[in-house]
């Protein structure tokens, strides 16, 4: 399948590989060009047949401009993707603009962070099922073999809605471990700290991905001693509270793993330097250094 690809930077760039070892013909265009295939988006237009599908892998900052500057290039039947980390509000007012001109509309909540080449990326869809339909090929590329790793989650706005979500937890979980981590440096029992994190990596209930990153961090530095525990947060876990305090949804552990996120700026402590760790080790995320 051809796909237009708008974003080449960790994310996208990882994206595009993937997408042509599996035989899709990609193109792509980003500000830098130097990972650019193409000098504007009007030049990536002109290189893709006719009904045409561009996925957009931005900074939230700036979809919208792109989405806008897409649009004034692209011709009805049309199809944009959204795979940046939007706010799912945003996605009606994108998809009724498009919509005006014929382009259809869909976004994806994208998970996998620098790894997602090599493991697939756990993908979130919101959208209309024809269209959904039509990017399917893509679809099953990016997301991980086997029968997990996909959804279909509703309308427009659904996939950035449920990706939303998947962040908040994903802060909650993270600063469960990073709390675990602290209590076990401040121990006057625990000798080996990191040979803990390992011996939780196989035959517990607490073993996951996100442990094996932090036993990946501490292999490289045990006492996270040149990471600062400076945490900044991308937008997610805020809108996860915001969404608890409209629907009335008690979001305990979510709220307070954000809210330590605010603390860090304040004060280093060993429990955020794990949380940096975490981000840097499983998104590529920049750490502020000690």
């Amino acid at each position: 399948m051809q796909l237009g690809l708008v974003g080449l930077g960790r994310m996208g760039g990882n994206m595009r590989e993937r997408l042509r070892a599996a035989g899709h013909e990609v193109v792509g265009y980003d500000r830098d060009p130097g990972l650019s295939d193409v000098a504007d988006l009007a030049e990536l237009v002109e290189k893709l047949d006719a009904p045409r599908a561009v996925w957009v892998m931005v900074p939230v900052g700036v979809t919208d401009s792109t989405v806008d500057d897409l649009a004034a290039v692209l011709s009805a039947g049309d199809i944009v993707v959204d795979g940046g980390n939007s706010r799912f509000s945003d996605d009606a007012l994108r998809a009724e603009r498009l919509a005006a001109q014929g382009i259809g509309y869909v976004d994806v909540g994208v998970s996998g962070g620098i790894w997602g080449r090599q493991n697939g990326y756990g993908l979130m869809v919101g959208g209309a099922q024809e269209h959904v339909d039509r990017l399917m090929p893509v679809f099953d590329t990016l997301r991980p073999a086997g029968e997990f790793g996909f959804v279909h989650a509703g309308p427009v706005g659904a996939g950035h809605y449920a990706k939303m979500v998947h962040n908040g937890i994903e802060y909650g979980l993270m600063h469960a471990y990073a709390e675990g981590f602290e209590l076990l440096s401040a121990s006057e029992l625990v000798t080996d700290v990191p040979g803990v994190v390992k011996s939780w990596r196989d035959g517990t209930v607490v073993q996951s991905w996100l442990l094996d990153l932090l036993d990946r961090a501490l292999d490289e530095d045990p006492e996270l001693a040149a990471i600062s525990g400076y945490t900044e947060d991308t937008g997610e876990g805020r809108w996860t509270v915001d969404e608890a305090v409209r629907l009335g949804v008690p979001l305990n552990v979510i709220a307070a793993s954000l809210f330590a996120r605010f603390a860090s700026r304040q004060d280093d402590s060993p429990a955020m330097k794990a949380v940096s760790a975490l981000r840097q080790q499983f998104g590529g995320h920049a750490v502020r250094k000690a």
